[in-house]
């Protein structure tokens, strides 16, 4: 089982005929996603081929979505451009966004957000890895080969941890429902809470893992939530332990105020309503087993 994309994942790349876009379009489909269209203002007519797959390339999402029935959309537009093809993507009725683009301004997520929230879709990122349901469907530049399916459900604010982690759950044979990163960024489509109510409600997802670090209050929103709603075991690593006082590291999203938003204040908030927190990301798996048999 799996959340958010799967093997009917019918999936259209904006911005696919740049750089990134087309490399990780030909990423996606040798690990099996069906991506079914591509979307380019000027280079409609054209056609991306790859590995047996034949790509066409739409003018706009209206006309792509009409054509071949896509449901998701990978972003991977320049970040003056970011919001509108958001906004695209929605109003042409696409469910599910991945946001790939980094430097999306702060000033034009929050018209996203809430445009996001009257709408019936769901999106994740921006300024993220994407995500992954193993062997089933790929969205986004996450590395395939080293997820393997299983029921571990994974939720994480950092690309590279995420990538460190799910190496050592699958080392450990240990593998993956789905695996979400939800980007750095201030403002992000999807939250942890968000990621969490759907792993919850996901029966083939037995446990969680939760990858947060210092910045903002996200993680200990989501403590509240696990006491409150949470009925599957989760698991944590909180990165920025050694993080200098005063001084931002990584994300944007990762500013420490005062107290709040340290390594220390969310690791307190979860183990207090029973989160088993990593002192290192090796140890993520021997706590996941005991969450599984406990």
């Amino acid at each position: 089982m799996s959340i958010l994309v799967n093997k009917s994942t019918r999936l259209l790349v904006q911005g696919i005929t740049g750089r990134e876009g087309e490399f990780h379009t030909r990423q996606m489909i040798e690990y099996g996603t069906n991506v079914v269209a591509g979307v380019t203002p000027g280079k409609g007519g054209q056609v991306i081929e790859h590995d047996g797959a034949q790509v066409p390339v739409f003018d706009t999402v209206k006309e792509a979505v009409q054509e071949t029935q896509a449901n998701c959309a990978a972003v991977f537009v320049p970040p003056p451009f970011g919001c509108d093809a958001v906004f695209e993507a929605l109003d042409a009725g696409v469910t599910g966004i991945v946001c790939i683009t980094e430097g999306i301004p702060t000033q034009d997520m929050l018209r996203v957000y809430r445009f996001l929230k009257e709408s019936n879709g769901w999106m994740i990122g921006p300024n993220c890895p994407g995500l992954i349901s193993p062997g089933q469907c790929k969205v986004g530049i996450l590395p395939g080969n080293i997820f393997i399916p299983g029921n571990v459900g994974l939720v994480s604010r950092s690309g590279t941890l995420t990538y460190e982690i799910v190496n050592e759950l699958t080392l450990a044979g240990l593998g993956q429902s789905t695996c979400v990163g939800i980007g750095g960024d201030p403002i992000i489509g999807s939250s942890f809470v968000d990621v969490l109510c759907w792993f919850n409600d996901d029966p083939e997802t037995k446990a969680v893992v939760m990858i947060g670090e210092i910045g903002g209050n996200d993680e200990e929103v989501a403590a509240q939530f696990i006491k409150e709603k949470m009925t599957k075991p989760v698991v944590s690593f909180i990165a920025g332990k050694t993080a200098p006082p005063g001084k931002r590291m990584g994300h944007a999203g990762a500013i420490v105020s005062g107290t709040s938003g340290t390594a220390q204040a969310k690791i307190e908030a979860l183990q207090a309503v029973g989160v088993s927190v990593a002192e290192l990301p090796s140890e993520v798996p021997a706590l996941v087993e005991q969450a599984l048999v406990s």
